[in-house]
Formats: C-alpha cells, sequence, structure tokens
C-alpha cells in the first residue's frame, strides 16, 4: 500500500521504446528487485521500492478486476500480458506493457514472480482506455470493494464475450 495519498498530478511519463522495466516480487508481491528504468520512472529510489508491495505503484485509475486476473492467472502457473497504468511517486502516470511471469524452483513450485514491462503503442492504451474506465467507474460505484470487483469483472466477461475473445485475445488484438 501507498505510504500517504498521492495527489495525481494529470501528467504522463513516457517509457522510451528501447527501455525496459524489470521487476522481481515473492509470492505475496512483495518487491525483492528492481533495475534503474523502474528506479527512473516511479521516481521511487531502490530502498523505497525493496521490500514494498509491488501496489505501490497501483494507479487508482485501474480497475481491480484486472489485477484479479493477473493475479488468478500467475497463481495457476501461467504468464499474462496486460496493459496496466502506473503512479509515480509525484503523481505523474505512466502506461506500460506488461509482462508477468511465475519464477519456478527445481521442484516446479512458484518461488515469485518477473515482470517485464516496456511502452506500449498509444493505439493500444487508447483501445482499453474506454474498458478501463467504465470497469473503474463499476467498482466505485458498488459499496464494497468485492462487489466492485465482481462488477468490473462482470463488465470485463461481457465485453470479452460480446468480441467472442478471451483477456489474452483482447491484449493481442490491441497491440499493433
Amino acid at each position: 500500500m501507498r505510504q500517504a495519498t498521492i495527489e495525481l498530478t494529470g501528467v504522463e511519463r513516457h517509457l522510451p521504446a528501447d527501455d525496459f522495466i524489470v521487476t522481481k516480487t515473492d509470492t505475496r508481491g512483495v518487491i525483492t528487485y528492481v533495475n534503474e528504468v523502474f528506479i527512473t520512472i516511479s521516481g521511487y529510489s531502490q530502498a523505497e521500492l525493496l521490500g514494498k508491495p509491488h501496489n505501490l505503484v497501483r494507479h487508482p485509475d485501474m480497475p481491480m478486476a484486472v489485477f484479479k486476473l493477473l493475479w488468478d492467472t500467475i497463481d495457476a502457473k501461467r504468464e499474462i500480458f496486460a496493459y496496466v497504468v502506473n503512479l509515480a511517486k509525484n503523481g505523474d502516470h505512466y502506461w506500460v506493457f506488461a509482462h508477468v511471469t511465475p519464477t519456478f524452483n527445481r521442484s516446479g513450485h512458484v518461488i515469485g514472480y518477473h515482470s517485464n514491462r516496456r511502452a506500449p503503442h498509444p493505439a493500444a492504451t487508447a483501445a482499453v482506455v474506454p474498458l478501463y474506465q467504465q470497469m473503474r467507474r463499476a467498482e466505485l460505484a458498488c459499496a464494497t470493494p468485492r462487489e466492485g470487483m465482481a462488477a468490473s469483472g462482470a463488465i470485463l466477461q461481457e465485453f470479452l464475450d460480446e468480441q467472442g475473445m478471451t483477456y489474452d485475445e483482447l491484449i493481442w488484438t490491441v497491440t499493433p
């Protein structure tokens, strides 16, 4: 969780096309490794990031249901790709195209997670923003976070059903 409420600036930071954010977490999502690119774009120092939950950079406009899908997928020992808007320490935001994978030990047990994130294509973020906004509005209209996540997840599933695709297919459909 964030230590204090961060005031949103409305300013978008852009990850350079040749840069990759790399982070590793334990199985609870606590950060165990960050690269310099993540430090730079997030505005946090390495000391402020290590040992903290990765949701430290969760932007309030990001639907909880997308993170539930992400966790359900990696908990099932599968990789996931997702478009995510993150929050920098100063209140700026930045979009990433995230690839999250479980990390296994020699016995095949998940011991953590590895994520690479790169700059998304602007057309891809433009395609997911209306869906994410609709999902987030549904979450906020509910009395509890649990009800909100269920409502948001239902909107996502209905959208996917109407399109006749899975979330993975949606992500690759909007990715130029």
